[in-house]
């Protein structure tokens, strides 16, 4: 009986041992699910934050683009409305009148071996020269650079006005070639008056923002009898300076204003000549009443150019 109870208390130890031994295993084997379903939670939600990142991320850089594209947008849209000498759809045509001006001044005509001609026409618009000029230009797909006289433009009353516009659309330049065009007013006794001379190219400035809109300015003028042929033009040097302008005279011409009367292949020649061995040439002619042979002459001129490799530049 004693043996028997020995053996029953054995077996309930053993038992025991083996239960709380299970139960071990049991809990070991809990902690191991219970680590990996706390190490996947904290997986998930690195992952989780990873993305989320990410996303901000690539919102962050697309509101940066959006932002981007606004300014420049906004860029393109202020510079459409200040409108510099030319239409911006013209701008590829035009070229640096600051280039040009100080080419001038050292009379360097080289261009690092490109070619290129500017076609300017002083004292318009005419009602009846310069319409003539506007559809020979547009049939020969050429720019030019119109420097306009505001008395000019008053007298040719809506007609002189719309061909301005017309300029203007066709992609054209337009430069200030004073208002009264008068040497007495602009350089009394042969030197420049500065107040005079402002008042003069400023009333023709109006006239074109009137006709073109106030967002419409030129940084281009050229000094009625040219600006070598004054003295005092230092005072104007300073002046323009300051304004970011530029008088801009020539180094070839038709000859339409020099002499005795020229015909159209006169015209054509003479411009020719004056223009050989320049690499850079600025053209001066004229689109002011009684110049029609000027607006013969100037399919011929166009077509010397071409063939002599020359680009057709506007000045800005």
């Amino acid at each position: 009986m004693r043996k028997r109870r020995v053996n029953k208390k054995k077996r309930m130890i053993l038992t025991l041992v083996c239960l709380i031994f299970m139960g071990a295993l049991m809990c070991k084997a809990w902690a191991s699910v219970d680590g990996k379903v706390h190490i996947n939670k904290e997986q998930t939600k690195m992952e989780e934050e990873q993305k989320n990142k990410i996303a901000e991320e690539k919102s962050r850089q697309e509101e940066e683009k959006k932002r981007i594209e606004a300014e420049q947008r906004k860029i393109e849209e202020e510079k459409k409305k200040n409108i510099v000498g030319v239409k911006a759809e013209a701008e590829k045509f035009s070229y640096d009148a600051a280039k040009v001006a100080e080419k001038l001044s050292r009379y360097d005509y080289s261009n690092d071996g490109k070619k290129i001609v500017f076609l300017t026409f002083d004292d318009g618009t005419s009602t009846t020269v310069t319409p003539e000029i506007l559809r020979i230009l547009k049939e020969e797909n050429v720019k030019a650079t119109f420097f306009l006289t505001g008395q000019n433009i008053e007298s040719g009353g809506d007609k002189a006005k719309s061909l301005i516009k017309q300029e203007f659309d066709d992609g054209h330049a337009i430069a200030n070639h004073s208002y009264s065009h008068d040497y007495k007013i602009l350089y009394p006794n042969r030197v420049l008056n500065l107040e005079a001379f402002k008042q003069d190219f400023n009333k023709t400035d109006k006239i074109l923002k009137e006709v073109l809109g106030q967002n419409f300015s030129t940084r281009v003028i050229r000094c009625p009898g040219g600006y070598m042929s004054w003295k005092g033009m230092g005072q104007l040097d300073e002046y323009l300076k300051e304004k970011n302008m530029f008088s801009i005279d020539w180094n070839a011409l038709n000859g339409d204003a020099e002499g005795k009367r020229k015909n159209a292949e006169e015209l054509k020649n003479y411009a020719i000549k004056t223009a050989e061995g320049k690499e850079m040439v600025i053209i001066l002619m004229h689109d002011t009443y009684g110049k029609e042979e000027t607006a013969k002459s100037l399919p011929g001129i166009i077509k010397h150019f071409k063939n002599n490799g020359y680009e057709f530049r506007t000045l800005v």
